[in-house]
């Protein structure tokens, strides 16, 4: 669904980007004026000031043209944030028996607050305001995950191209790659200090040559939640499976993750990721992505 925009009213933003696995600050503060609407509303300008600084930024560096190239080619930087808030269900599923992660939720694109609903118990809740992250359950192991650490990892998933976008994104090409016979241009990125919580964290993204489409996503997990001492968990390879298109935006149309191994090979299959229902919103009032009134502030 297309958002309506308004014109004429104050709104305040602040605009946060989060890395995959928790927020990370990295795009710019907004002010915008838009008309008296009880829902979330953002103008057009707005949209197309936002679109062109990411641009120009892109375009200034042989990795950021292919990122640029690859937002055009999955629908453009203009249309994902046109769109409103996306929302879908995300079914995170390890194959070793370790926790599933499965919650529908809804992730608004120009300041990543994220709203999760379990996809078992529709009466708990969790989710990042954009400043501090909360949970509503009635049962305390309703959530058996840390749920400030996964409020926004989908995002990172489903987002990409998109949500490198944002300041305080730096962008390495590689050399070269193949996968499954097909060419890839290979760009790293990382994050400037002192971006969000995990600023160590790293992704390595395969865009197809002649598409300019994704189809792979190298990263790791640096989280110090996790990793009190430093370092980080092994490199994961998530493949995105298919494709499915929504409102313009092509997205994938599901993952598959495996260890990375010897010369950046997939290796064992270690989750699949179903992701499913997904839609663009734009009519959810002001107060949608606030924390209830009875939840527990996590931070």
């Amino acid at each position: 669904m297309k958002l309506l925009y308004k014109l004429s009213l104050l709104l305040v933003l602040t605009v946060i980007v989060s890395c995959k696995e928790t927020p990370k600050k990295t795009n710019e503060t907004a002010k915008e004026v838009v008309a008296e609407t009880n829902v979330i509303a953002y103008p057009d300008s707005w949209v197309s000031s936002r679109v062109s600084k990411a641009k120009e930024r892109l375009n200034s560096t042989e990795a950021g043209k292919v990122i640029w190239n690859a937002m055009e080619a999955h629908g453009g930087l203009d249309t994902w944030y046109a769109n409103g808030p996306i929302s879908f269900h995300f079914n995170y599923q390890p194959l070793d028996g370790k926790t599933a992660r499965d919650s529908y939720q809804t992730v608004d694109t120009w300041s990543n607050r994220a709203v999760h609903t379990s996809a078992t118990d529709s009466t708990a809740h969790f989710g990042w305001t954009g400043e501090k992250s909360w949970v509503q359950a009635k049962d305390s192991t309703a959530f058996a995950y840390d749920t400030k650490f996964w409020a926004l990892t989908p995002l990172w998933f489903v987002g990409h191209p998109f949500v490198l976008s944002g300041e305080g994104v730096n962008l390495e090409l590689l050399k070269p790659t193949t996968f499954k016979g097909q060419d890839y241009n290979a760009v790293k990125v990382t994050f400037a200090a002192g971006t969000g919580d995990a600023p160590d964290d790293y992704y390595i993204l395969y865009v197809n040559k002649e598409t300019n489409k994704i189809a792979v996503m190298r990263y790791i997990v640096s989280y110090p939640e996790y990793f009190k001492d430093g370092g980080h968990a092994p490199e994961k390879f998530t493949e995105f499976v298919g494709e499915q298109i929504v409102d313009g935006i092509t997205l994938p149309g599901g993952f598959k993750t495996y260890w990375t191994v010897k010369d950046d090979q997939p290796g064992d299959y270690i989750t699949k990721i179903d992701f499913t229902e997904v839609s663009f919103e734009s009519d959810l009032p002001k107060d949608f992505f606030d924390a209830p009134a009875d939840a527990k502030i996590l931070n």
